[in-house]
């Protein structure tokens, strides 16, 4: 039997929502699992990319392959051994840029593996295993459910989440600069603790985040993206950050930057309406200022999240 699953990218935080906020992207991976009837050679792992993306030479092909750990925790979990499997993993988003690309694996192969033993985990389980590997819920529920999403690891384990709808209007380019940040690294420099004032600040700019949903109010999301309890220490690792924020900040039509993830690439949220290539151009000559080459690209929300094709 052979199972294979398509999963978004995925940017997380997008401002005050730390470890909370998170949105499915355009851009995907594929997971194949097949298990293998006459299995001479054990695991096989091949890896390739239709985006000529280069870091899929660093991914191991071996049993510390992240696919393959996401698909033993699957089976662990029903009480099993993993068969002798090939796994190919077509890996299109960009491994440690701060779009998901873990999140992104971990889920492909959690939901193979599922698919495979005949669906005996239900969603909230799948949600919950993914999480236990990833760490954290904001890039897994909406790789798993496509959507903007509010999420929430619980002590027990559970994954409490909420989607709400992204206005269509609101489109998204990434800046992907052509250098890894490790989330390792991203979030060593993150506080142990804060200050009541900057905790205050984020709760009332979550709290705009939504109701700037709810309302389609673009002048209140300008307002809501700002934050105090991670961008401003990851932004010092992000070369050029203050620069292209400032850039767009001066552009009609664009809502907001923000850190995509642990970075380094960053997230332009704009208006439809907006002149797009007015945006790019300022972006490319923003970029070329700071001697970084990045990667633009337009992107559209994904509504699907993980589905088994």
């Amino acid at each position: 039997m052979k199972v294979t699953v398509k999963v978004p990218a995925t940017t997380a935080n997008i401002g005050p929502g730390f470890d909370c906020f998170g949105i499915a992207l355009s851009i995907y991976n594929k997971i194949t699992l097949e298990e293998l009837v006459y299995p001479d050679k054990g695991l096989q792992i091949n890896i390739f990319s239709e985006e000529n993306n280069s870091s899929v030479l660093t991914i191991p092909t071996d049993e510390s392959n992240i696919v393959y750990k996401a698909v033993e925790l699957l089976y662990n979990y029903v009480g099993q051994t993993p068969p002798a499997l090939k796994i190919n993993i077509e890996a299109n988003i960009p491994v440690a840029k701060g779009i998901g690309s873990s999140a992104s694996v971990i889920v492909g192969g959690i939901l193979a593996a599922n698919k495979l033993l005949g669906d005996p985990a239900d969603e909230a389980a799948l949600l919950s295993i993914a999480n236990e590997m990833e760490g954290h819920p904001d890039n897994i529920t909406p790789a798993m459910l496509g959507g903007f999403n509010l999420s929430s690891a619980e002590e027990d384990g559970s994954i409490l989440y909420k989607t709400i709808a992204w206005p269509e209007k609101w489109k998204f380019i990434l800046c992907i600069p052509d250098y890894e940040l490790a989330t390792q690294i991203s979030r060593s420099v993150l506080p142990e603790q804060i200050s009541i004032q900057d905790a205050v600040f984020n709760v009332k700019r979550s709290a705009m985040f939504i109701e700037a949903l709810h309302l389609r109010d673009a002048e209140l999301m300008k307002f809501a993206l700002d934050d105090r309890l991670h961008q401003v220490y990851r932004s010092k690792l992000i070369t050029g950050f203050d620069r292209v924020k400032q850039s767009m900040n001066e552009l009609p039509g664009v809502l907001g930057t923000v850190i995509s993830g642990a970075g380094p690439t960053l997230l332009v949220i704009y208006e439809k309406d907006g002149n797009f290539e007015e945006i790019k151009s300022a972006l490319n000559l923003t970029w070329q200022e700071t001697g970084i080459k990045a990667l633009l690209k337009n992107v559209d929300i994904d509504t699907q999240g993980a589905v088994i094709i």
